[in-house]
């Protein structure tokens, strides 16, 4: 935490235009006439491209799809969970924080490891009519069978690329250091490279456990009775995304649970589970909005594009933060059974979704219409060799 606002700190000052220079700063009549020297718009964008693309592909670890599905299906379904991590990136990490929460309440419950509970969490084990397994009535039945089955065959499934997350590991820790060397020298940050830092920091920050990436199922030689087999609907799907307990999903009607599902947030029993995902969520969701602040003096085409940037950046810093509040206020409204303040405060918070929704649009758009008119500073590269110990 303390090196992020460090960074933010850093980037603020070194997007300004003029101050001190420093250390390995560029003098000021460096110009992008030798090749050698810059970078083209081309480098800029190329190099946010692949860090976002490499950041949200290891972040993303979707449940287990349905049975039969091509390889087509299976990228789709995956292409579609990054364009969410895209868009917003706290679903997943709320998402990422709620099967871990359930992995572990599972693991103590009925005495089985971690990674057989995220395999559960995920919809991996299934009876042999072809239905999750994913009920706290259903465990109590299948526990002692989930059992027999060793970790290391659980993990065999996964097809989680160990080299594939260390290249995107080095790949955000490169772009960083990118950042870091050009705030240092007083050369400009564009307002996409701040928000590709965004990108970058979060999976560094929470990491990537391998267990949530199995892909293939555990079947057992049990028969479940129970409503003929359908794909859940589009609209459970989203409610599960978002975390509603309304939703009503039931293992027995599917034969495969949605692609955000969380059992903490559809069986009552585990709504003490809510509150700590939640949590997670917002501040991470807190610390993107954070970084794009990194930006508050950097060059705009206009000024009305860096007031939207600045309202949407302190929006997307704020609202999360009054989640983080208003997730106490309720645990202590509905605990003293206040039904009238409850309802008032759900309604209030509700009237900030727009607001975020729309500040989530600026920080996505101005990233790539600032680039029309960047200054010439921006395409001037750092100088690596002042870092260089020499004689």
């Amino acid at each position: 935490m303390i090196f992020i606002l460090f960074l933010i700190h850093l980037l603020s000052r070194g997007v300004g235009a003029e101050q001190d220079y420093i250390l390995g700063s560029r003098a000021p009549n460096d110009s992008c006439d030798d090749i050698n020297n810059c970078r083209r718009l081309f480098d800029i964008v190329w190099g946010c491209a692949t860090t976002i693309f490499a950041a949200t592909w290891v972040s993303v670890h979707p449940n287990v799809p349905p049975p039969n599905q091509s390889w087509l299906a299976l990228l789709w379904r995956r292409l579609k969970m990054m364009l969410v991590a895209v868009i917003a990136p706290e679903v997943m990490v709320g998402f990422a924080a709620r099967q871990f929460v359930m992995a572990r309440s599972w693991s103590n419950e009925f005495e089985i490891s971690k990674t057989h509970g995220f395999f559960v969490c995920m919809g991996g084990f299934v009876t042999h009519g072809k239905h999750p397994i994913v009920d706290r009535n259903q465990l109590r039945i299948y526990a002692s069978a989930i059992k027999e089955i060793q970790v290391v065959a659980i993990k065999d499934k996964s097809k989680g690329d160990a080299l594939s997350k260390a290249v995107a590991l080095l790949q955000g820790m490169w772009f960083i250091t990118q950042c870091i060397a050009r705030a240092t020298q007083r050369l400009p940050v564009t307002e996409l490279e701040v928000a590709t830092l965004a990108f970058a920091v979060d999976p560094i920050m929470l990491g990537t456990p391998d267990e949530e990436s199995v892909v293939r199922r555990s079947y057992f030689p049990h028969n479940a009775s129970g409503d003929p087999i359908a794909l859940a609907k589009f609209s459970v799907r989203f409610r599960s995304m978002l975390g509603d307990p309304s939703s009503k999903y039931h293992p027995f009607s599917s034969n495969s649970v949605p692609s955000f599902f969380s059992v903490s947030y559809w069986n009552n029993s585990y709504k003490e589970h809510a509150r700590i995902p939640s949590v997670v969520a917002s501040f991470v969701g807190a610390i993107f909005g954070a970084i794009h602040c990194a930006a508050w003096n950097s060059h705009f085409p206009s000024a009305d594009e860096k007031w939207m940037w600045r309202s949407g950046a302190l929006l997307v810093t704020a609202v999360p933060l009054i989640a983080v509040l208003e997730i106490f206020v309720l645990s202590i409204l509905e605990e003293r059974n206040y039904i009238f303040e409850t309802k008032f405060f759900k309604v209030a918070f509700v009237a900030f979704i727009p607001l975020y929704i729309i500040a989530r649009l600026f920080l996505l758009i101005l990233p790539f219409t600032s680039l029309r008119t960047l200054p010439q500073d921006a395409f001037v590269d750092v100088n690596w060799s002042v870092y260089i110990p020499h004689l």
